[in-house]
């Protein structure tokens, strides 16, 4: 079959997650039972008791008892726990320059408009990355003036 070398292809925005660019590595994440209870509750779901946690590339599956006693099981995003969110924070508290800072906001920006966050949670983490850019900022400031005779490249 021969391609129409006229028929070009749409844009497709290209989402760059934390997961996509390697930055946190969901296998490495732990969420235990009470985690994943308070989490799915927060969801409006009604937990008895967790039955099984299954961690997957970019989701999480959980099967668990309901109130009535019957087996459910669903698929969630990592983003509603506790557990992701402290990766997150670590992530911020881990950019050391500005440059990497950018980088990372720039990852963060396109992550809290793609991917459903709480907004509570998102407005936590805007106010983290901002505060980490004016620490950021003031540490240059006062290395200009500790140390005047060091040329930046």
């Amino acid at each position: 079959m021969i391609r129409n070398p006229h028929k070009s292809r749409p844009y497709r925005y290209r989402v760059r997650s934390l997961i996509a660019t390697r930055r946190i590595k969901p296998e490495i994440l732990y969420i235990s039972e009470v985690e994943a209870k308070a989490a799915l509750k927060a969801k409006g779901h009604e937990v008895r008791q967790i039955k099984k946690i299954r961690l997957l590339k970019h989701q999480v599956c959980i099967s668990y008892w309901n109130e009535q006693g019957g087996v459910c099981s669903g698929f969630f995003s990592y983003r509603i726990f506790n557990c992701w969110h402290r990766a997150v924070e670590e992530l911020i508290c881990g950019c050391l320059t500005i440059k990497a800072w950018q980088t990372f906001s720039w990852i963060m920006r396109s992550e809290l408009n793609y991917y459903p966050y709480p907004v509570d949670i998102s407005i936590t983490l805007n106010h983290k990355l901002k505060r980490r850019l004016s620490e950021l900022q003031t540490n240059m400031i006062q290395s200009e003036i500790l140390y005047p005779e060091v040329v930046k490249i």
